[in-house]
């Protein structure tokens, strides 16, 4: 079991669990026939992370075991295999659980990330998912790494279609920015070398469609040109990787005259 330091005092059998359990490096059972059979941190999605506004958001964990579950928690961490590795783990508070029947419980584990304590944007990427389960006699378990949860950086997107209006046939330049949440210092820098799709949506239709893909300078920039031929809006959509999220613009509407 993971010693995991957490801003609110746990009770009950999940307090002295954690003061009682050995301490390991490695995934551990004790006394029982606990099992674990879901966990889902944030409905399935990654954890977007800013430079601003603190983030909330919940885990649930399904555990089950034949003398019934007393609770059970899950932990979203960052770090190597050792216990002195760990970078940070997100403050969370006491589960609610929820009886299934009466083998089986769900806990819904609140989380509270305020971006100040995401010290490296090298932390931006794949997280570990921990969880422990305790039974209701002496037994339980504790996985250190069960799943995995992506917790990203902020993405800014702009765009500006122009000129308008504009002549049928003629040259349309869009212009626009990737930028995204810097950990380190604090404010937004450009997302270098970046493929960003140029989508166009017809005036009167409720579609974009993909007319080229293009990609960012060394300060996060885009330019793209492309042929005037009818009323429409104009926007940008980058698509996301493991440490930075998707984010689209609204459309630019260009008039062709």
């Amino acid at each position: 079991m993971r010693s995991i330091a957490i801003g609110a005092a746990l009770s009950g059998a999940l307090a002295l669990a954690v003061a009682s359990a050995p301490t390991a490096q490695a995934d551990e059972s004790w006394g029982g026939d606990t099992t674990i059979t879901s966990v889902t941190v944030n409905g399935g999605k990654p954890i977007v992370v800013g430079i601003y506004n603190t983030v909330t958001f919940s885990a649930s964990v399904t555990a089950t075991d034949p003398d019934g579950i007393d609770t059970a928690r899950v932990f979203v961490w960052h770090g190597g295999p050792k216990e002195e590795d760990t970078d940070m783990t997100v403050p969370f508070r006491r589960p609610t659980c929820t009886a299934v029947d009466a083998t089986t419980k769900t806990c819904v584990v609140p989380f509270t990330l305020n971006p100040r304590d995401l010290e490296k944007n090298s932390w931006s990427g794949q997280w570990k998912v921990g969880v422990d389960a305790f039974d209701k006699g002496n037994g339980g378990i504790s996985l250190d790494a069960y799943k995995y949860t992506n917790i990203q950086r902020y993405s800014k997107l702009s765009v500006n279609a122009s000129p308008e209006p504009v002549a049928k046939g003629k040259t349309i330049t869009v212009t626009g920015k990737l930028t995204r949440a810097n950990w380190e210092s604090h404010d937004y820098r450009g997302y270098t070398n970046q493929p960003v799709k140029l989508q166009f949506r017809k005036a009167g239709t409720d579609t974009y469609t993909t007319v080229k893909t293009v990609y960012t300078n060394s300060t996060g920039n885009l330019k793209a040109t492309a042929t005037a031929a009818s009323d429409g809006y104009w926007r940008y959509y980058f698509s996301g990787t493991s440490t930075t999220a998707t984010v689209k613009t609204a459309g630019d509407y260009v008039d062709v005259r």
